[in-house]
């Protein structure tokens, strides 16, 4: 960055916020109300000193430009939280373990089929895998196909390279850590590693959920957690009733737990908070 830069080249102006909140959302339906003003300015801040535009309104005329579409998917990246860990909302991973596999297994299917839609970093759907493996190891032959996709490109090599800080496996007891997880030492650091036997069952993709998804289904299990919490009602009805579309009958479907379906018309029969199945 500059040294000359000065916190007048880093203001944004309400025409300039309104012109990134618009396409933003026109390309992958991430709502940013006026609230979330100082969040955007902060992140073309971060943008901008990493970068040699001298300025935010120079910045957002590159980034919004054709010629600037790696650095707008930058910035998209940087604007959404990537908030997750090994068995967040442990109640989704509790009910799937306890009661929906049990009965899915049981009625005699041998293939399972699992999307973690806004997989972030990867902990979701690595603890997926850990909860059907646990889950189906009294079942021979049980076919686990897990797809994980995200918007950020950045978010998925990070998922694919599977290495977490030690306290980011805190969640995992002793066994687990010891049955899918290798230790490592990188830059003086203790790290885990996932191993190939969560690896193999996970698929990770780039997705944007406001364009055509490249799959039908049907999935047996959908987890979209605090993804919806970005957009706005008529985005979030459209949304879950594409992920109805994917799922196969009886299949589940659990949101976060700050999410709602409250106000949205559909026709999931609920179950416990953030769950709910296809009829």
């Amino acid at each position: 960055m500059s040294p000359f830069i000065t916190e007048s080249d880093l203001s944004l102006t309400e025409e300039q916020f309104i012109q990134v909140s618009n396409a933003i959302y026109n390309h992958c339906g991430i709502n940013l109300h006026d609230g979330k003003k100082t969040l955007v300015r902060a992140r073309l801040a971060k943008r901008l000193r990493q970068s040699d535009f001298s300025n935010v309104s120079e910045y957002i005329d590159f980034a919004l430009s054709a010629e600037g579409n790696k650095e707008f998917h930058s910035l998209v990246d940087s604007i959404s939280t990537n908030l997750t860990s090994f068995f967040r909302e442990k109640v989704h991973f509790d009910y799937l373990k306890n009661n929906f596999l049990p009965q899915l297994l049981s009625s005699g299917k041998n293939s399972i089929r699992v999307w973690s839609a806004g997989c972030s970093s990867g902990e979701e759907p690595y603890t997926l895998a850990i909860t059907l493996l646990e889950t189906c190891g009294d079942y021979s032959g049980c076919d686990i196909k897990i797809l994980a996709t995200d918007v950020s490109r950045e978010i998925l090599d990070r998922a694919r390279h599977g290495t977490y800080e030690k306290k980011k496996v805190a969640p995992l007891n002793p066994q687990q850590r010891q049955q899918y997880l290798v230790p490592n030492v990188i830059e003086g650091h203790k790290v885990y590693q996932v191993k190939n036997n969560l690896r193999n069952l996970i698929r990770f993709n780039y997705l944007n959920l406001m364009e055509q998804w490249p799959f039908r289904g049907p999935f047996d299990v959908i987890f979209c957690r605090n993804v919806m919490i970005y957009f706005d009602k008529p985005t979030q009805e459209k949304l879950i009733n594409r992920f109805y579309d994917c799922l196969a009958p009886g299949g589940l479907l659990c949101i976060g737990h700050s999410e709602s379906l409250t106000g949205i018309n559909h026709k999931y029969r609920y179950v416990l908070p953030a769950t709910y199945l296809k009829p």
